[in-house]
């Protein structure tokens, strides 16, 4: 049989399932060992008045040895009669968890020993969802110390159940489940000891039989740019295609700068240039025109390119001593580029023993979280249910390790920007001057925009405001949310994309009525930052005030007036703002209203006053 490509595997578990010893009495098994090496062991052992301990083949720190633990990653080529192997050995202890990630990190597949008497602890669980973190799927799970129960069918039967529905919950199916005997030796190479009524393949053959980790050629092409450089008069981009395939005349776009350019030339040393790379693969690449491409880019092709977005979700692994809180200054590293991100707000945690999330305002070392991420800037992301060699980043604090995790943006809008299609247009300029409209209507234009959760109070609000405005002598119109769509914006849905153009189209509009000597007041949910921002933008300066209508989940979906919370609780209703999709209160908002803690008639004539002080010439 033809031998496949070594594929890296990890060894992962908690401490005290025998992972250590398990390697080593695998690499006995296979006739890897030095000579005299299993003597050696065994007169160790006996000097220090213990059994055999197969992990001595691999602890090399005394300290290791002394107490019986795996402190660092231990990386061991492993050469099965059909197939090679790099093992990492992974400590299973929870200190020492940063170490465990640094050896998973590289890996392509994972092997998960479970003690057959202690079954499922919670490090188990813990290792598990950091591998399914890491991106790992191809998993194989050895259920080990068979013999402490007489290789039990029962009790083999009664874990296996217990893992497998475990690992279910993480959404993880492990390839196989086999029972071993790291001590014995018993179904390692050979099935030994193991009694008749197990059937399955031995470790080795369910290691045999693992896919190999063939970079996936079929996905959208990422080459995140690890240099650029000179050769002669050409400036070279060089990096390694993460997936998909790059030829000689393609056009790629740049993330995050959306500057494009098109492949000349691909270059490799030594002999000639090449016509195509694909996933991989390390390129050499020379565009047809200069370009200003800078180390940690993204180049794609213009259909399928990175999102675009300065905020997003991700589940992460927290290491460090210090609690992660809400406001955490951190660096995200995202492949070779570096940005600079803050925690806006921490989701939930996961529960470990139960893998169930709750409710959390600081997380701890060692625990599994899911928060919201802002970088300072616009960066390039993917999901990495989609794309999981770019999906997935480490989190930094002045160059230390703190964590790490995936990126998860699908309820967020790409910001990528929109192609400029009004380059022959020429604005005309009214002759009518925003002093006169303000001395004709004795108010200044304004957009007041009303932004909150649904059922907060918005269009309530916003409708009581036109009135009493109208009512003293304003000129006044409400945009409101559901009035426009069944218009202007009746063509858009709700995926993020088509509400980040809803929200666009609206502030444009307002931003219109506003110029025209209007008072207009906007109720949207309008969820993000980013969105608001830009109606601002639209807006002439210090016309623009924003008010957070303020009022929780709880508060909202106990109001439900439409419906709506109940629907979307049910699943009926997909993408709902609060239940399943994001909403990111205003930072500095001009104004808030708190209907939670007021009535209507309250928080209108808040508003008046406010619009007054404002708008009033």
């Amino acid at each position: 049989m033809e031998r496949a490509a070594p594929l890296v595997l990890v060894l992962a578990g908690h401490v005290d399932h025998g992972k250590s010893s398990l390697l080593g009495r695998l690499l006995h098994e296979l006739d890897l060992l030095p000579a005299g090496k299993a003597e050696e062991l065994a007169a160790m052992s006996t000097r220090r008045g213990v059994p055999l301990e197969w992990s001595f083949v691999l602890d090399g720190f005394q300290a290791e040895r002394d107490q019986a633990i795996t402190l660092d990653t231990t990386r061991v080529r492993l050469k099965t009669p059909n197939r090679e192997f790099v093992v990492i050995d992974a400590p299973g202890h929870k200190e020492l968890l940063k170490n465990m990630i640094g050896g998973a990190s590289a890996a392509a597949a994972a092997l998960l020993v479970l003690d057959v008497q202690a079954g499922s602890e919670e490090q188990t669980l813990r290792h598990a969802y950091l591998l399914k973190l890491l991106g790992i799927r191809a998993l194989l799970v050895a259920i080990n110390k068979m013999d402490l129960p007489g290789y039990a069918e029962a009790a083999f039967e009664a874990r296996a159940r217990e893992v497998t529905a475990a690992l279910a919950r993480i959404g993880i199916e492990p390839i196989a489940i086999v029972p071993v005997s790291a001590r014995d030796g018993a179904n390692l190479r050979e099935r030994g000891a193991m009694p008749g009524w197990y059937r399955g393949p031995s470790l080795v053959a369910a290691l045999e039989a693992l896919p190999a980790a063939t970079p996936d050629r079929v996905l959208p092409l990422r080459m995140p740019v690890q240099d650029v450089y000179r050769h002669g008069e050409r400036r070279v981009l060089a990096g390694r295609l993460d997936s998909g395939r790059m030829a000689v005349g393609d056009e790629l776009v740049f993330s995050p700068s959306g500057r494009t350019g098109k492949v000349a030339e691909l270059l490799s040393w030594p002999g000639p240039a090449q016509d195509a790379v694909e996933a991989g693969d390390n390129a050499s690449v020379v565009l047809d025109r200069p370009l200003v491409v800078e180390r940690g880019d993204v180049a794609s092709h213009h259909e399928h390119a990175p999102k675009l977005t300065a905020v997003f979700d991700a589940e992460i692994f927290w290491l460090s001593a210090t609690p992660l809180v809400p406001g955490r200054e951190l660096t995200m590293q995202l492949g070779p580029r570096a940005a600079a991100v803050r925690v806006q707000a921490i989701r939930h945690r996961i529960d470990v023993a139960t893998l169930a999330p709750e409710l959390a305002g600081t997380i701890a070392a060692g625990e599994i979280a899911s928060v919201t991420l802002r970088a300072h800037e616009l960066i390039a992301v993917d999901d990495f249910a989609a794309m999981p060699a770019t999906g997935r980043f480490v989190l930094r604090d002045a160059y230390v390790t703190v964590g790490g995790g995936i990126v998860d943006a699908s309820g967020y809008p790409d910001h990528r920007a929109m192609p400029d299609r009004a380059r022959n247009l020429t604005p005309m300029r009214h002759q009518v001057t925003e002093t006169e409209r303000a001395s004709r209507f004795g108010h200044a234009g304004a957009v007041i925009w009303l932004t909150g959760l649904s059922a907060s109070g918005k269009s309530t609000l916003a409708m009581a405001l036109e009135r009493r405005l109208f009512d003293g002598g304003y000129a006044t119109f409400v945009l409101d949310g559901d009035n426009v769509r069944r218009g202007l914006n009746a063509n858009l849905g709700f995926s993020p994309e088509d509400r980040q153009e809803n929200i666009r189209r609206v502030g444009e509009a307002a931003a219109l009525f506003a110029e025209a000597g209007f008072v207009c007041i906007t109720a949207f949910i309008s969820p993000y930052c980013d969105d608001r921002r830009r109606a601002r933008a639209a807006v002439a300066k210090g016309h623009f005030l924003e008010v957070y209508v303020k009022a929780d989940l709880a508060a909202c979906e106990a109001r439900d007036p439409k419906g709506l919370y109940r629907r979307a609780r049910e699943g009926e209703l997909k993408g709902f703002t609060g239940i399943d999709s994001p909403y990111e209160e205003p930072e500095a908002p001009d104004l808030i209203v708190d209907t939670m803690q007021e009535n209507i008639a309250a928080c209108v004539d808040k508003l008046i006053e406010f619009v007054a002080a404002r708008c009033r010439v």
